[in-house]
């Protein structure tokens, strides 16, 4: 019972997100139903000890990176360097080759340490310029943004520093760039299979003549550029270049500047305790943040004139995307918590253990939980804080490196989360106003690819013994 209880809460979210209605409001109730029919007494304990605590926390990290990166991508439209990139990418590869320059972008950002969040904001306005000119239809950009941030740059590419290739470093002694062989080619199978569905969805829409859409009735569409004369194309990129190289920077810097630990005392009256923050865990955020604002000032130099005039309307739009997209999600960071202290979720990790292949168990473990709680990062950390010691006894006793058991933790976490009631799945339609029912199906496509792509890994590993 404590089992159907688990899966009829997920089975519920995701159908209240398939059919578009507010997570913010159903992802607690989804959870407090679960805990009403486990334990009643919990109900209010669970909500304000558990689902508001992790809720307000993931705010407290995050809504910076998405504020900055919704200001960042609106400028970057408001500016018309979208617009420029967009002719130019055209140009370079070919109006028929929208989606693999949106890939190349999206994945450009995502593997220098950029957001994944902050990567569908700015790279939204080119996608939604270079589907309209090349007649691409608009709900295939979702999947593209998929293909290019959600997938092999985030947690197979050797040397990702993406949270899901970071995580595991903690529990297997390894470093981010574990396992480069079985990562690369990882990488590969997904770009190639990944491109070869979005090509094939395309040319199936343009052979029942179906172009981007009907201006009247598209969502979120970027504005149009003001401005009579479009910039250079390398002044275009130029603030993502900089944003790309300050966050590399900036990674590097903090925790040389800050050290491992940093406090201050608050001027306040009365005695005052010292505010104490461990760096290493929110470096990567306050670099993200810095480059971002880095990104924002250059464009705000760069084009002054065109975004001025613009800019209030503009960055309200923007503000408010940001406000529900990291609501949504920290509404789902906040569902994960909840459930994974319910007993029918250890029936499902327990359950998985009667998997007798090291590897097998450890990619089938880490991307169910992954979908269960919605979030690569969160399910990886649960399947690997409670089962770790398990799985490197059991690849020790096979033979089998660390390295391997990294990538594979990585790639699986990155597997099945993609699921409806994932939070980068509601945000990325939120910002590209699409619904479920229009652009899940192809995200979805994605979603079994980046599954299939751990699993092929892990047999090329018993094949080659490929490191």
């Amino acid at each position: 019972m404590s089992l159907l209880i688990v899966l009829a809460a997920l089975g519920f979210l995701m159908l209240v997100a398939y059919r578009g209605y507010s997570v913010i409001l159903f992802a607690p109730i989804a959870a407090l139903g679960a805990v009403l029919l486990t334990d009643p007494s919990l109900v209010a304990p669970m909500f304000t000890g558990l689902f508001m605590d992790k809720m307000v926390g993931f705010l407290k990290l995050y809504f910076p990176v998405f504020l900055l990166g919704a200001v960042f991508g609106k400028l970057i439209e408001l500016s018309g360097f979208s617009k420029s990139i967009v002719q130019a990418a055209i140009g370079l590869f070919g109006p028929q080759r929208a989606m693999l320059s949106i890939v190349l972008v999206s994945g450009l950002l995502t593997y220098g340490g950029v957001s994944l969040f902050v990567v569908v904001f700015a790279v939204y306005p080119f996608a939604a310029e270079m589907f309209r000119q090349s007649d691409i239809p608009k709900r295939l950009i979702p999947a593209t943004l998929a293909v290019g941030g959600f997938s092999f740059t985030m947690d197979a590419l050797p040397g990702t520093p993406q949270i899901q290739n970071i995580i595991p470093t903690t529990f297997f002694g390894t470093d981010t760039w574990a396992a480069p062989v079985l990562g690369i080619l990882g990488s590969l199978f997904v770009l190639g299979v990944g491109m070869a569905y979005l090509e094939w969805r395309r040319r199936v829409a343009a052979r029942h003549g179906e172009g981007y859409g009907d201006p009247a009735t598209l969502v979120n569409e970027p504005a149009p550029f003001a401005g009579t004369t479009l910039a250079n194309a390398g002044v275009a990129v130029l603030p993502l270049v900089l944003v790309f190289v300050s966050n590399k920077l900036l990674t590097l810097g903090i925790p040389h500047w800050y050290g491992a630990e940093h406090s201050f005392v608050p001027a306040v009256l009365g005695k005052a305790a010292p505010v104490v923050q461990e760096v290493p865990k929110i470096a990567a955020i306050w670099a993200v943040e810095g480059a971002l604002l880095v990104g924002i000032a250059t464009v705000l130099v760069l084009a002054w004139r065109p975004v001025v005039t613009l800019f209030a309307e503009g960055t309200k739009a923007a503000i408010g995307g940001a406000l529900l997209a990291a609501m949504n999600t920290a509404s789902e960071y906040g569902f994960g918590a909840v459930i994974a202290a319910l007993p029918g979720f250890m029936v499902v990790a327990n359950a998985l253990g009667s998997i007798k292949d090291p590897l097998l168990h450890e990619a089938v473990t880490v991307t169910g939980l992954a979908g269960v709680t919605g979030s690569a990062s969160g399910g990886m950390s649960i399947a690997l804080a409670a089962m770790s010691e398990t799985f490197v006894a059991n690849a020790q006793a096979a033979g089998i490196p660390m390295e391997v058991l990294h990538r594979v933790a990585s790639m699986a976490s990155g597997g099945m989360d993609s699921l409806p009631h994932n939070g980068a799945v509601i945000t990325l339609l939120m910002v590209t106003g699409l619904t479920h029912r229009q652009a899940y199906k192809d995200i979805f496509a994605v979603t079994i690819i980046k599954t299939v792509a751990v699993f092929v890994v892990i047999g090329i590993h018993y094949a080659t013994g490929w490191v």
